[in-house]
């Protein structure tokens, strides 16, 4: 994997530096903000992912996700002293796509990170997938090697955990999955009934984009109580 490219917003400047140097490493390179408005500002193409902390005077860390979505759908990473499933909620309604409770270890922090990029650079094709192909639905693709579909010959970007979600329901076209099973696939992580919430944030997104009437979907199904599945 070739260098990546950091940007970090965090009000305090001892945590600042802490992980920068933590990341520089590990063979990264890291843009610092101070806020949300310099982490918007200071958000381009070059950069592979976001870390964001959630509570920054001025532009909060949500607020700024939501902002850099409009551009761009490299991982995001919260920080965050708050751990209620409403702060995480509001969080990955704006874009988020994992949250780290503070105080949190270096050694998870870097696993994150390190697992989010490998993710993400297979799958926007910044680095080769072992096998360029599609999935077809009807009137939509679901390309394997970018995280992005086409519906009607219209290309809709999606983030990587919208992808990894969607990717996993198409190439199981019919078969319900549990949310606990959707977790551990996707995050690749032990599940806690905390992520419930997680995943059902995530494929509301999911439908937004995908779906005329979110409501009521074409693609992303559920079966009450059971889980979803691609019809």
């Amino acid at each position: 994997m070739e260098e990546k490219k950091i940007l970090f917003a965090d009000d305090d400047p001892e945590i600042r530096e802490v992980v920068r140097i933590l990341l520089e490493s590990e063979g990264m390179t890291v843009v610092e903000a101070a806020n949300g408005d310099q982490a918007v500002e200071r958000m381009d193409d070059t950069i592979d992912l976001v870390i964001l902390d959630v509570m920054m005077p001025g532009r909060s860390g949500v607020s700024a996700c939501a902002e850099i979505r409009k551009q761009s759908t490299v991982p995001i990473l919260f920080l965050t002293a708050k751990s209620q499933d409403s702060d995480k909620t509001v969080g990955f309604s704006a874009g988020g796509d994992d949250y780290l409770v503070k105080p949190f270890s270096y050694a998870e922090l870097t696993a994150r990170i390190k697992a989010m990029l490998r993710r993400y650079c297979v799958y926007r094709g910044k680095e080769p997938a072992e096998e360029s192909d599609t999935v077809a639905l009807p009137g939509l693709t679901v390309h394997t090697d970018r995280a992005e579909v086409t519906r009607e010959g219209e290309a809709i970007p999606l983030t990587d955990i919208e992808h990894r979600i969607l990717l996993l329901l198409a190439c199981h076209r019919g078969t319900i999955y549990s949310v606990q099973r959707i977790y551990e696939a996707v995050w690749e992580e032990p599940y806690l009934p905390s992520a419930n919430n997680t995943v059902m944030v995530h494929i509301r997104n999911l439908r937004k984009k995908l779906e005329d009437d979110p409501q009521n979907p074409r693609y992303v199904k559920n079966v009450w109580g059971k889980g979803y599945f691609v019809g």
